[in-house]
């Protein structure tokens, strides 16, 4: 799951002062356009009630948890007459993973000129390892890469000609904050997205350039901050079983350890070394930065349990009613799993429920399939329900489905993601990850204006929320891809307000075995932003038109060569 970042106030606050005086639409869906009003607020908690019980014990692939959530979805798909969505005649597609469980009993050395040092695993750092192997070890020497990133357009490299094979370099989190020098108070919008953070800004790219790199471990030093979350959700989130999906090489070609370290352990070891570390992070936010060789030393060895399972997407079709047109195809996708049981909180419970991440969104996938099936009449192309696992093992039930698609991507016309629903009560707003990507863009906001709402762009670019959740894993196959979040302008609640729940939420609740159903919570925004949705995916399953991805996206080349090669007009 990729929100509920800590927010920048201010911005709010702007906002807020802008949209107060539009008037607010009723409880139900306004506009021309079907009648979704069988997605109801009580069926939805019952849902996620069901779903974020401790008897599905965090919804984990490859347990028991698995097992109940994939027959209630497919269960609750059957029930509102949803046909099977896999060409097999079922509802399931398997998804080949390998579970890798690093012992936490093991200890991180550093060896420095001056003392050894020595890192306690959760508290300190986290580690494991994407090689389908028992043990993985590093005992190398270490060198600090910067931000670590190789960004050509950019005219960017971390790691000009230094020599980093076998070597375990340690990272900065996110994209380097480049100033504009035109306002050093501002950061410069032609360097890596200005305030937005491109792809380099993420964990999963530092690993992979590693990788490509030849380093044998690689560390990225936490951040609050700039991570978008606090060093407990690291620590619950990779101190559990990790998966990765089978690879012909039992992925040997990745680094053998890689991890996070905390700040404070961070500054420690680089004193040691006799460096700074705030002045290292202004030496690597210039162009000619180049590695430092930390004259250090980590050791570390991971004792690994591996397994080898099948784990499951759940699909759901409804067929649709153009005999010409009923073989394309629009997705509404939401993840089942979660965290599953790990490390114990302050009151003793390990179970991670995970109600809003993503209990919340499953729940709103039944919903709509609910929905469109109780229509009089059903669109002219076909939907799909995609409830996909391993999405917080990064995006690997969406990535295994787009790169082993049931129904060509050719044919598939868009991507509508649900990553936690709205619990807080109704907005004037909804908030779009990465607004401007794409003509689905100006279907949702012709869908919200009928219903005197706006579209409000991500709050929080610079955590990088459009690589966070499992539309990217279509948009990066060339698919166009629709991720909403929360609005943040409550009706009836102070300017804020929205963005302090944010916070909370992020704080106290994120990848914690406290994201349970609260008291407080009000399904009514959920179900209107679920209306707004199921309005967007029937408009365009009914169009004349294949939505575009926007001049300049990284996306729209490898979508227009792929409709090429399928000899498909998109009607533009």
């Amino acid at each position: 799951m990729k929100r509920f970042l800590l927010p920048v106030i201010s911005i709010a606050i702007v906002a807020l002062s802008v949209f107060s005086a539009l008037p607010i639409s009723s409880g139900s869906q306004r506009g021309s356009g079907p009648d979704f009003s069988a997605i109801k607020s009580e069926s939805l908690l019952d849902e996620i009630r069901t779903l974020s019980s401790d008897e599905f014990e965090g919804r984990a692939p490859g347990t028991h948890g698995e097992d109940l959530s994939i027959h209630y979805v497919a269960d609750q798909f059957k029930k509102a007459g949803l046909e099977p969505g896999n060409t097999d005649g079922t509802y399931f597609q398997k998804v080949p993973l390998v579970g890798i469980a690093a012992n936490h009993a093991a200890e991180l050395r550093f060896t420095t000129p001056k003392q050894q040092i020595s890192l306690r695993f959760g508290d300190d750092f986290v580690a494991w390892t994407e090689r389908s192997t028992e043990k993985s070890s590093i005992d190398s020497d270490m060198v600090f890469v910067g931000y670590g990133v190789v960004a050509p357009e950019y005219n960017w490299d971390d790691y000009k000609d230094v020599d980093v094979r076998g070597k375990v370099i340690v990272m900065l989190i996110n994209d380097p904050p480049v100033p504009d020098p035109k306002n050093p108070s501002q950061l410069d919008p032609k360097v890596f997205g200005g305030k937005a953070m491109t792809y380099y800004g993420r964990w999963t790219y530092k690993y992979e350039i590693a990788a490509a790199k030849g380093a044998v471990g690689a560390l990225i030093v936490h951040e609050t901050g700039p991570a978008g979350y606090p060093w407990d959700v690291v620590k619950g989130s990779w101190s559990v079983e990790q998966f990765n999906l089978e690879s012909k090489d039992n992925n040997m070609s990745k680094v053998a350890v890689q991890g996070w370290i905390t700040n404070d352990r961070a500054r420690e070891l680089l004193t040691a070394t006799g460096n700074n570390l705030d002045d290292l992070k202004k030496a690597a936010l210039r162009r000619d930065f180049r590695p430092v060789d930390l004259h250090a030393q980590a050791t570390l060895t991971l004792e690994n349990k591996i397994r080898r399972i099948n784990s499951n997407n759940v699909v759901g079709k409804l067929e649709g009613a153009d005999p010409k047109l009923k073989d394309q195809y629009v997705i509404y996708t939401a993840h089942w799993d979660h965290l599953g049981i790990g490390f114990p909180n302050a009151k003793g419970d390990k179970i991670y429920n995970g109600a809003q991440d993503n209990a919340s969104g499953t729940a709103g996938l039944i919903e709509l399939a609910r929905a469109f099936k109780a229509l009089r009449s059903p669109p002219r192309r076909s939907i799909l329900f995609l409830s996909v696992t391993a999405e917080e093992k990064g995006l690997l039930g969406s990535r295994y489905y787009a790169e082993n698609p049931i129904y060509p991507l050719a044919k598939t016309l868009a991507d509508i993601n649900m990553d936690v629903l709205n619990v807080y009560g109704r907005t004037r707003d909804i908030t779009v990850v990465g607004l401007g990507n794409s003509s689905l863009d100006d279907v949702l906001r012709k869908a919200a204006a009928e219903n005197h709402r706006i579209l409000r762009p991500d709050p929080e670019p610079e955590v990088g929320g459009f690589y966070r959740s499992d539309h990217f894993s279509f948009a990066k196959q060339g698919v166009p891809a629709l991720d909403t979040d929360s609005g943040i302008e409550y009706i009836g609640r102070p300017a804020g307000w929205g963005l302090k729940k944010r916070q909370e939420y992020t704080e106290n609740d994120y990848h914690k075995p406290s994201d349970e159903i609260k008291p407080d919570w009000n399904l009514e925004g959920a179900v209107e932003d679920l209306k707004l949705l199921a309005t967007v995916g029937y408009r365009v399953a009914n169009t004349a038109t294949y939505p575009v991805w926007s001049p300049g996206t990284e996306f729209k080349a490898k979508r227009e060569q792929m409709l090429k090669d399928a000899g498909i007009e998109t009607g533009r």
